[in-house]
């Protein structure tokens, strides 16, 4: 059975890279930025897209097995002014969520800074309750997959009822924080220990990724290196996601 997905807030396409390489069947992306829409165009030029999520419903997106994005994170980050989702920019979570309940996936993957812990998190909890989702949830960095950096992540893993659960911590029980559709989700505790997320299978140490050399962040002469920095900083770690898809096939099959 092939699984299908759908991507919001696709960027240059790290969700979508990694979970192909997990087997699973990417529908459509949604993507407004202009170089990152090219770069999915040239990747996956026979992908359907849209480009504004507002424009976006049950008209113009086929039903999918699963609903990913990485939402906005300027609102929520802690280098921001800490409008949260009340941010015109973090706010289209909810977009997201409208999308959610119309096309009603089985399952839910949302991605943000780790700033979400403090920031959002028992919103976006409490939302996805509302709609029929459980979730779980946990910081992975990207130093976990083999990059000579922390990055930390939030990834969110909601389901319905008709996933067998935990998804994210199968391999990683002590760790695993779940939220409760009756109600609890405002009491949820956070992941406290961050850097111990453990993929289980020595999967991050196959093949370290080679350091690279501080950047500098202004045009050289480099034809789109502005962009293809933003590409890069926004994305979501191709690895990590490979990871994540992995265990929702395993789920879901």
């Amino acid at each position: 059975m092939n699984i299908t997905f759908g991507s919001l807030f696709a960027g240059i396409g790290g969700f979508d890279l990694g979970f192909e390489r997990a087997g699973m069947v990417c529908k459509w992306q949604v993507e407004i930025d202009d170089y990152a829409t090219k770069v999915l165009a040239k990747h996956w030029p026979h992908v359907h897209r849209e480009r504004d999520i507002r424009q976006c419903g049950a008209h113009n997106l086929e039903r999918v097995d699963v609903i990913c994005g990485g939402f906005p994170c300027q609102d929520i980050s802690y280098a921001g002014l800490g409008a949260g989702l009340d941010g015109e920019r973090s706010g289209l979570f909810f977009e997201a969520i409208r999308l959610v309940r119309q096309l009603q996936p089985r399952i839910v993957v949302l991605e943000n800074v780790a700033a979400l812990l403090t920031r959002g998190l028992d919103r976006v909890l409490g939302t996805l309750a509302s709609i029929g989702y459980d979730a779980e949830w946990h910081c992975i960095p990207a130093a976990s997959v083999g990059a000579p950096q922390l990055r930390e992540r939030l990834f969110v893993v909601a389901y319905t009822d008709s996933i067998r659960w935990p998804i994210l911590s199968q391999h990683n029980r002590q760790s695993h924080k779940r939220s409760k559709k009756a109600g609890g989700w405002e009491k949820a505790q956070w992941c406290q220990d961050r850097h111990s997320f453990d993929l289980g299978q020595r999967y991050c140490l196959d093949r370290l990724w080679n350091p690279q050399s501080s950047v500098d962040r202004t045009v050289d002469g480099i034809p789109n290196r502005v962009d293809r920095l933003r590409g890069l900083g926004n994305a979501v770690v191709p690895q990590v996601a490979e990871w994540i898809g992995r265990r929702i096939v395993e789920a879901v099959q």
